[in-house]
């Protein structure tokens, strides 16, 4: 096997999940949508902000990050 720099590229594929949200929650991301095409300029739809927003707040989240540090429970890893 080769000794390549660049190792095996993680998995890719994209998972598509449905989600309902309340209809207060569902004006809310609108409002937070134009809050974002306004300060960047850019139109960006409520479905294509939710994964960075949802990323976003597991990146931020200390608590998640420490369990996944040390090893979530194996039955939780499994339901995934």
């Amino acid at each position: 096997m080769a000794d390549l720099k660049l190792g095996k590229l993680p998995d890719r594929t994209a998972s598509k999940i449905t989600i309902t949200v309340s209809a207060e929650l569902g004006q809310t991301l609108k409002e937070y949508a134009a809050l974002y095409r306004q300060t960047y300029r850019q139109s960006e739809t409520v479905a294509e902000l939710i994964p960075f927003m949802l990323a976003a707040f597991l990146e931020g989240d200390r608590a998640f990050a420490k369990a996944r540090k040390e090893g979530l429970p194996t039955e939780l890893a499994e339901k995934s």
